[in-house]
């Protein structure tokens, strides 16, 4: 499978080169999705769509037998591109920080491999090409318009591209993968007036300082130093001259914790801490946890035991790596609330001394060389699980 998948390597970067010179945000996947259908159209492979606004779901084998599932993510996020590269995004503002143009090339290579070998599918082989990954929570709104319907999905499988990880390396492991987030937005509102005159004002941006540090005691002295749990403070806007005490400062977050229940603990003890650290400085704050919390990636043993076996037999052992935990969340974890799933990161690290940027940075590049190992994984996974599920 990975011998076929390196020839279709230039096929596979062609694609993702287009895909990352158009991104688009969560639910505004227009082009990118008309790309998938374009291509499954060309390898005469059946889907569904729209699902989810701009969502796609494919079709591959004879219907008959078990049902797996492959999910690629499709939206892009509003960074700025300051990669230089020949296939740089042509919109300002927006750019695939985060590989999802990798992942989509990934899949339409897998279905490429898995269309070649559909006499080989004995059961059914769905492709989700999913929109709003970053936020929008698009893979619960596939599971509720019945992706994983009609055969009914037994397991799932996804990749996410990693650049610390050496180019085609992959990495997991049994049980919690990311994390449970959530969104943290706090205005604190005070009285403004002339900065000369703070006697006669109550300051919310000292309140605002204030609360940003009380809330990391919440981590440091709340919770169990062998628990993991995030919160950050990003974004800080109040103000707009050197003279004037503004009226209100508006701070932005995340929340993060390895449980549901661990994220809904520090949820409580962050609006209680804003709202009292604000009342004891004359000013108030409003709390909110806005759009959609993501509960955490939990990857079924038996799954992550077939890919890991799959993987090593493709790889080598010593490319297949168990993880740490790690804290960055995914909206896979809706898919996998719902079927054993399993979700690995494959690596993506440059072969040279160049600096390593991490997803989410404007300079965040990846070596286009794991690409096709990513596809054979997809279609290899695929195949195995429909083999191990008919044999239960």
């Amino acid at each position: 499978m990975l011998a076929s998948a390196a020839k279709l390597n230039d096929w596979i970067v062609a694609i993702r080169r287009e895909l990352h010179q158009h991104p688009e945000l969560m639910y505004e996947e227009v082009k990118t999705s008309a790309v998938v259908r374009r291509t499954l159209d060309e390898l005469k492979i059946p889907y569904r769509y729209p699902v989810a606004t701009t969502g796609v779901v494919a079709t591959i084998g004879n219907g008959k037998g078990p049902c797996v599932a492959l999910r690629a993510d499709m939206d892009a996020l509003p960074i700025h591109e300051e990669a230089d590269v020949a296939f740089r995004s042509k919109v300002d503002g927006k750019m695939h920080a985060c590989g999802h143009d990798c992942h989509t090339a990934m899949l339409l290579g897998a279905a490429r491999l898995l269309k070649e070998r559909e006499s080989e599918v004995h059961g059914t082989v769905k492709l989700f090409f999913q929109p709003a990954e970053e936020g929008g929570a698009g893979g619960d709104r596939m599971c509720k318009e019945g992706a994983l319907e009609n055969p009914d999905v037994q397991r799932i499988f996804g990749i996410h591209v990693w650049p610390f990880l050496p180019a085609g390396a992959v990495g997991s492991r049994t049980g919690v993968f990311l994390a449970a987030a959530g969104v943290l937005e706090i205005t604190v509102s005070g009285k403004g007036g002339h900065a000369a005159m703070p006697h006669v004002t109550f300051d919310p941006v000292s309140a605002a300082a204030k609360i940003i540090c009380e809330l990391q005691t919440i981590v440091s002295r709340e919770v169990d130093p062998l628990e993991p749990a995030v919160i950050s403070v990003t974004t800080v806007h109040g103000g707009d001259a050197h003279n004037v005490i503004p009226q209100s400062v508006k701070l932005g977050g995340t929340v993060r914790s390895l449980t549901l229940a661990g994220l809904r603990f520090l949820q409580q003890r962050v609006r209680e801490v804003a709202t009292q650290v604000a009342a004891a400085n004359r000013c108030e704050a409003h709390v909110e946890f806005p759009g959609n919390d993501y509960p955490p990636v939990l990857n079924d043993e038996a799954c992550w035991h077939s890919a890991r076996a799959m993987a090593g037999e493709m790889l080598g052992e010593k490319a297949v790596l168990e993880l740490p935990p790690v804290m960055g969340g995914e909206d896979f974890a809706f898919f996998t609330q719902r079927v054993p799933g399993c979700f690995v990161v494959l690596g993506v690290k440059h072969d040279d001394d160049r600096p390593v940027y991490s997803v989410h940075h404007p300079l965040f590049t990846v070596n286009e060389r794991a690409l096709p190992v990513g596809a054979a994984l997809h279609a290899s996974y695929a195949l195995r699980s429909l083999a191990e599920l008919r044999g239960r």
